[in-house]
């Protein structure tokens, strides 16, 4: 907790920090003020490579410093009550500035299981994955793959027919990226049959989710940068 910190000299290595801007590993804070929001930025980074939010520093990439220790407070209630499983999250004060500023580095580790849900406040839970510098739903598709991954068929390599149909399929796309219905229109399987299959390919690694165009496209791995 921030009472707990004791703030380091951080002036040269937050700059750097802020001059990366926001990415999928990195995120702007100026103060916390909702921890369900806070808590799907945990979801999509553990969901993705892990990440951090600078909290004291404004959109544009202003040092604002950290205003109240209620915002540590507010993203330990958003991992502890809102992420279900909670989300590994360290914290680190820093002096930002010659004028005393601190900013705290939140950094959210990668969860060796996912998905990492988000108890949304009509009670469902959802699930979400970091593209560029937004938290975005996660595909129903990819949560599944994820879930697979835990389980001990996640690792059954041996391909049947459709799945075989269905990574030939995605490489003979054009761009080499085709999203799912496509890919349900055009295989001559039943939907749930298709949707196993991508489940599947998604859960070993052969087949990955891309954002593209406001939707998420299913490719080759080899033919992709991972978001997941």
């Amino acid at each position: 907790m921030m009472k707990n910190l004791r703030a380091s000299r951080g002036k040269f290595f937050i700059e750097r920090l802020i001059a990366e801007g926001e990415h999928d590993r990195q995120d702007f804070k100026y103060t916390i003020s909702d921890a369900r929001k806070i808590a799907r930025s945990l979801s999509a980074f553990a969901n993705h490579r892990g990440g951090r939010l600078l909290i004291g520093v404004k959109d544009n990439g202003t040092v604002a410093g950290v205003r109240s220790e209620e915002d540590i407070y507010m993203i330990e209630t958003a991992a502890q009550i809102y992420c279900r499983p909670e989300p590994s999250v360290t914290f680190h004060a820093y002096k930002a500035n010659d004028e005393g500023a601190q900013v705290i580095v939140a950094e959210v580790a990668p969860s060796d299981i996912r998905p990492i849900y988000v108890q949304e406040d009509d009670g469902s839970q959802k699930a979400y994955i970091r593209v560029a510098d937004e938290n975005i739903l996660a595909p129903e598709l990819l949560v599944r793959a994820w879930r697979r991954q835990n389980s001990p068929q996640g690792s059954l390599l041996t391909l049947n027919a459709v799945e075989t149909t269905v990574i030939d399929t995605i490489a003979a796309s054009v761009g080499g990226m085709i999203s799912s219905e496509q890919l349900i229109r055009t295989v001559k399987a039943s939907r749930f049959t298709i949707e196993e299959a991508i489940t599947k390919l998604a859960a070993i690694g052969t087949v990955e989710f891309r954002y593209h165009g406001g939707e998420f496209m299913l490719v080759l791995k080899d033919q992709s940068e991972a978001i997941g």
